[in-house]
């Protein structure tokens, strides 16, 4: 397996009893990339993250993650890579200087590399003034901010977002995609998982996965140009409406309370 390659999975799979939640996954994400991995809830996108964490063994296939492989080195991909979850998952009791202080223990930076990075990513993430406020007084953005200071704090090279701006507004998600493209810059490689396709569209190229399959892959351009579609939304309920065999438009329609809202507006 090649190293500018931050991430290759061949034929990856993961069973839980019966059921199949991935199914045969090929990825190859190279190094300084944002790579999106889209789909609906319960597509298997988390457990992919998951295996590719290493905090989940595959049922079978191959995988590598920073060179390490996803089998026998599931232990240091853990330390090598930044993580950061939908779910604001630091200590709300905690201040903002404290959390960052106590990740920055985890990953045993010494005294003078802990003050030196927790400077910088106060600055990075715009947190001047609010070191001493506890993580739970924040807003859904500064709390957004603070958990992917967190996840940086110990200058990982491999960044995975599991849709880190569900639930937050959107003047603060335009905010957190300027620090995940300035990331970028500095060669670190981003895979991200998102319901909001301008977001999708903002990446180098994403997958669409559906029931545990990646049923498409490439650059945003290519895939809505495959389906002569306007944009990265239009494509994604395409590949929605032939999985399921239903129309998106039709079903909406066919939903009573929807059409007695339009018909009170033309009233």
């Amino acid at each position: 397996m090649k190293t500018e390659y931050s991430i290759i999975t061949e034929n990856l799979t993961k069973k839980f009893d019966d059921f199949t939640a991935v199914d045969g996954i090929n990825l190859k994400i190279r190094k300084g990339q944002i790579y999106g991995l889209l789909g609906p809830n319960g597509a298997g996108k988390s457990t992919t993250i998951r295996m590719i964490c290493g905090v989940l063994t595959p049922t079978k296939g191959k995988g590598e993650v920073l060179g390490l492989d996803l089998y026998s080195q599931a232990e240091d991909i853990r330390q090598n890579i930044g993580y950061m979850s939908q779910r604001f998952s630091l200590y709300e009791d905690l201040t903002v200087l404290e959390n960052l202080s106590f990740y920055a223990s985890i990953y045993s930076l010494t005294r003078g590399e802990k003050k030196e990075r927790i400077a910088e990513l106060i600055k990075m993430a715009g947190l001047e003034g609010k070191e001493k406020r506890l993580a739970g007084q924040l807003s859904g953005g500064w709390k957004q901010r603070l958990a992917l200071g967190c996840a940086l704090i110990h200058k990982p090279k491999l960044l995975i977002l599991d849709e880190p701006t569900a639930g937050v507004d959107p003047v603060s998600r335009r905010i957190f995609w300027e620090l995940i493209y300035q990331l970028a810059n500095q060669g670190i490689t981003i895979l991200v998982t998102t319901h909001y396709m301008d977001e999708a569209e903002s990446c180098d190229e994403v997958s669409f996965i559906f029931k545990g399959k990646i049923l498409a892959k490439g650059t945003p351009e290519e895939l809505i140009e495959s389906k002569n579609a306007n944009n990265l939304e239009d494509v994604f309920i395409s590949y929605v409406e032939e999985q399921t065999g239903q129309k998106v438009k039709t079903s909406f329609n066919d939903m009573r309370f929807i059409c007695n809202r339009k018909e009170g507006r033309k009233k």
